[in-house]
């Protein structure tokens, strides 16, 4: 059975990790989620992760806790395959008045929608943390 969309997927293994308390979680690797999860990281999101190669290549991930309690409050999808959503730069939205960060998959690679509107560049919204 394959997985239909494999971020949504890596965000419900993280949600589902987090509100169990668990410290790492394994997800099979892809390089988009390579580039997600080293956007978290840097964002401060995420303690860090690591890949492990084999036949079955995956991404282990440790989570980040503050005071017992997970550091991402929120992690949603916004862009799915059956309804994709763009955005220029202008209408970007700010998540929970700009406490949060959207990141968007535009022609210069993925980045933050701060980093997008100092850019000028819009594209597709893949998700929103908080």
């Amino acid at each position: 059975m394959s997985i239909q969309d494999p971020i949504a997927n890596l965000f419900s293994s993280i949600n589902n990790a987090q509100a169990r308390s668990k410290e790492f979680v394994t997800v099979p690797s892809s390089t988009k989620k390579i580039a997600l999860l080293s956007m978290l990281k840097q964002e401060g999101y995420i303690h860090s992760y690591s890949t492990s190669e084999g036949s079955k290549p995956e991404i282990e991930i440790k989570l980040k806790y503050f005071e017992g309690a997970p550091v991402i409050k929120q992690l949603k999808r916004i862009s799915k395959p059956g309804l994709r959503q763009y955005s220029n730069y202008k209408d970007l939205p700010e998540v929970n008045g700009g406490l949060g960060i959207a990141i968007v998959s535009t022609s210069k690679g993925l980045m933050t929608d701060q980093q997008a509107r100092e850019e000028k560049v819009g594209g597709e919204l893949i998700c929103s943390v908080f």
